[in-house]
């Protein structure tokens, strides 16, 4: 665990954010420690990444909330990750591997696309300073994917953005955490 720690302390800082929350894994020893952790390791024996593992009932579906790895160790350590991670799953009998959603990708933002497709379309392209979404996509798309749409139903108007909004605070853990 302390090594774990370590490892999500540097990954923070690397990326100059905070931990977030609700939606997303947080390291918080408590919460970690009621999952199994997949872990990579160097050849000296050293973990380079770690992510905590969901597994799903009857074998269907494995899946994982919090990644991380050492900013100072190989470039491809969370491909390798999850490469071997699906290839685990799949011999331990699970249907699907779950990478998880991919914000506002795969969203029409064409000049006669609805206004909210082409909010949608905009922050994709161009929210890089809240969140990578672009790169987290991209990260994704290597492992050619089945996308299936999320949606979000709310009231029409301007509910939307304040919902957005809302949701976006309690997933960065408050006010604080917007724009890490």
């Amino acid at each position: 665990m302390t090594e774990l720690r370590a490892i999500s302390d540097a990954w923070l800082e690397n990326k100059h954010g905070e931990e977030k929350g609700f939606s997303l894994g947080a390291f918080e020893e408590e919460y970690i420690a009621n999952f199994d952790v997949a872990v990579l390791r160097d050849p000296s024996g050293k973990i380079t990444a770690f992510a905590n593992l969901f597994k799903g009932a009857n074998l269907h579906e494995l899946s994982l909330d919090l990644m991380r790895y050492r900013p100072d160790g190989p470039g491809f350590a969370m491909d390798a990750l999850f490469a071997e991670l699906m290839l685990w799953g799949a011999a331990e009998g699970y249907h699907w591997f779950s990478l998880g959603a991919a914000p506002f990708s795969g969203i029409e933002s064409r000049q006669l696309a609805p206004i909210w497709n082409r909010i949608g379309g905009f922050v994709f392209e161009h929210g890089e300073h809240f969140y990578n979404f672009e790169g987290l996509r991209s990260f994704k798309e290597k492992f050619s994917p089945e996308w299936t749409p999320n949606y979000l139903a709310c009231p029409g108007g301007l509910a939307a953005p304040q919902i957005l909004y809302e949701v976006n605070v309690l997933i960065s853990g408050g006010f604080r955490g917007l724009g890490n």
